[in-house]
């Protein structure tokens, strides 16, 4: 019994041993006998150097170790929950319960206002309305009437021509004009030369305080006419003026918060404010745009409150034809064609901005309509009129001349850096708590060796637009967190606010298009005539003054007395025989070449009682 028990037991053994060797001997062809005799292939390099690192450093590869997984964050990556109400409150403390569910109540309240029909109603006349506004704000007065805030009848320098022949008529020629709103916040960016005088960061106002109200060529008109009360800076306006030619001694006035400065000479063209006007619907209805508009935002957040990507795009638009035709046209009227061509790129942009950070945090203020428009819509409206809201901080462009010659720039840019940095550095520890640091680095790091390449081409300058700014830092904000949101609407609107108000400019410039009218570096010439060789005892209509003789590269001179050129020529002196000797008189030098002219000088003056007062070094504008 035990034998034959032990025989079956056997033979299974036996088959299932064979099995397996048949087995092998199917898989064994299948196999590279080179690969059998071979070692496995190596580790890539980096496993080989980490391994010696670890070996020889443990220590040192133990802390780098544990840094690295720290900022790498968790694995599996982790989603953060959406944010809970705040304003739901219930609270309860010894006794005391306080119970108020404001978001719920506004979200019950306002269920029966989210059927789509009404939201497609409502768009349509808001569009409809917005129209009617904006032609009441532009499209009402006459084109040719509109002026911009710098308009002038005088360049600047010898931007006129020889004795101004390019600016007339000098007068016996009237204008009716339209100003738009807020013309007393734009100001000069450089110093302006008037005689002997500098002029920077105020509105540039020469004359009016006489009884006529005369002011020179090279006024900003509707500053002048915001000091002579004849327009409001919050509305604009529409005035009068007439050309009068000549006039002598522009005389300093201050009114309506502003200041002019005086010219104590003669200057060929000059001008008076006229009683009346002939043109209407002259006010800027900007601030009534700009209340319409945020009421229907916020009615979109909290009333209607679509689908976030409806919302999303209600504020593109809303944002981008607000700045086009009311708070920071290009031109006036705005130009429509031009509008239009910016706008398609805008949408493109700004889908990539919903694929890479709205999509992850506006849906998740859904049940806290409230909320998401106080974190959305305060710092949306904030970067949409980045006009206003930051036309305090002392900063044009981030270039280094630019930073130097405007006081307190560089305290502002430090403050707004360390502003910025502390943001940046919250955003990043939510960022590294989902394990997403790793990716969001490698695109940043990618990302800031392109602008440094792009920093070092020849010829060009790197030039990082407002609305660059906004598409570099918004995938950063993809996170459902109350700073994101907040972070994405003021990145929204700044964007909008770049794009429809100066155009998708190009991020490399050339130098010449960033110096304006800045000194642009040039050589100077030298007055030779100075003090001490300047001889009052000749009478003045015999007077010559002198100038050093031309240096390579230049082909010539051109002479500005009393700020109008006056000379233009090879010759090394000018006689003041045609000039008023009871009058001080400034004079600025420049060089030439090929019809270019270089940095002028700072003014020489002479003074009525025969006094030469040398230029001051540097140049001037």
């Amino acid at each position: 019994m035990h034998s034959l028990q032990q025989g079956p037991t056997s033979f299974l053994d036996r088959s299932s041993s064979k099995t397996s060797l048949e087995l092998r001997a199917l898989d064994a062809p299948t196999l590279d006998p080179e690969l059998l005799t071979t070692s496995p292939p190596p580790y890539p390099w980096y496993h080989r150097a980490r391994r010696q690192i670890s070996i020889r450093h443990p220590r040192t590869y133990a802390r780098l170790s544990r840094f690295l997984l720290y900022w790498r964050g968790p694995r599996p990556k982790y989603d953060i929950s959406y944010p809970r109400p705040w304003l739901d409150i219930d609270f309860h403390w010894r006794g005391i319960n306080i119970v108020l569910p404001i978001e719920s109540t506004i979200r019950r309240t306002t269920k029966p206002f989210r059927n789509p029909w009404l939201f497609v109603v409502l768009s349509a006349a808001y569009i409809i309305g917005f129209a009617f506004f904006a032609r009441a704000q532009s499209f009402l007065t006459p084109s040719d009437a509109y002026i911009t805030c710098t308009s002038v009848y005088w360049e600047s320098n010898n931007g006129c021509g020889l004795d101004g022949q390019n600016c007339g008529p000098f007068s016996d020629s009237s204008f009716d004009f339209r100003c738009p709103a807020q013309c007393s916040t734009v100001v000069l960016e450089n110093p302006r030369t008037v005689g002997d005088e500098q002029v920077d960061f105020v509105p540039l106002i020469v004359g009016g305080g006489d009884v006529n109200r005369t002011y020179r060529g090279d006024t900003f008109i509707c500053a002048a006419a915001l000091q002579a009360g004849l327009i409001s800076d919050n509305r604009g306006g529409c005035a009068s003026l007439s050309l009068i030619g000549n006039f002598t001694n522009f005389l300093p006035l201050s009114a309506h918060g502003l200041t002019s400065i005086g010219f104590p000479t003669i200057f060929p063209l000059s001008w008076q404010f006229n009683d009346h006007t002939s043109l209407t619907s002259c006010a800027d209805n900007r601030d009534a745009a700009l209340a319409m508009n945020i009421l229907v935002t916020f009615i979109l957040f909290v009333v209607l409150r679509p689908k976030a990507i409806v919302i999303f795009w209600c504020l593109v638009c809303i944002g981008f034809w607000h700045v086009t035709l009311f708070s920071q046209p290009q031109s006036n009227p705005p130009p429509l064609d031009v509008a239009f061509g910016t706008f398609l790129p805008v949408l493109f942009i700004c889908y990539a901005f919903w694929r890479l950070a709205f999509r992850f945090t506006l849906p998740a203020f859904d049940k806290l309509p409230l909320e998401s428009a106080i974190w959305y819509l305060a710092t949306f409206w904030a970067g949409v009129l980045t006009n206003i809201t930051t036309d305090k901080i002392p900063i044009d462009t981030l270039t280094s001349s630019s930073l130097q010659k405007q006081r307190g720039a560089i305290t502002a840019l430090v403050i707004i850096v360390i502003i910025v940095a502390a943001m940046v550095i919250n955003q990043v520890r939510i960022i590294r708590k989902t394990g997403w640091l790793p990716h969001y680095l490698g695109w940043y790091i990618v990302g800031a060796l392109v602008a440094v390449v792009l920093a070092c081409l020849p010829g060009l300058v790197f030039r990082l637009h407002h609305y660059i700014i906004s598409m570099a830092l918004m995938p950063g904000t993809g996170f459902p967190t109350r700073p994101s949101a907040v972070y994405q609407g003021f990145l929204l609107g700044m964007f909008l606010n770049g794009a429809a108000a100066f155009g998708l400019d190009s991020i490399l410039q050339t130098p010449a298009e960033l110096v304006q009218d800045a000194p642009l570096g040039t050589t100077l010439p030298t007055f030779l005539t100075n003090s001490t060789s300047y001889n009052a005892s000749i009478p003045f209509e015999d007077q010559l003054i002198f100038w050093d003789a031309l240096p390579d590269g230049w082909d010539g001179f051109s002479l500005l007395v009393d700020d109008v050129e006056r000379y233009v020529g090879t010759a090394l002196n000018f006689s003041l025989a045609a000039f008023n000797a009871s009058l001080p008189h400034f004079f600025r030098l420049a060089l030439t070449s090929s019809g270019n002219t270089g940095d002028f000088t700072m003014p020489a003056t002479v003074f009525p009682n025969g006094t030469w007062s040398d230029p001051a070094p540097g140049s001037s504008t």
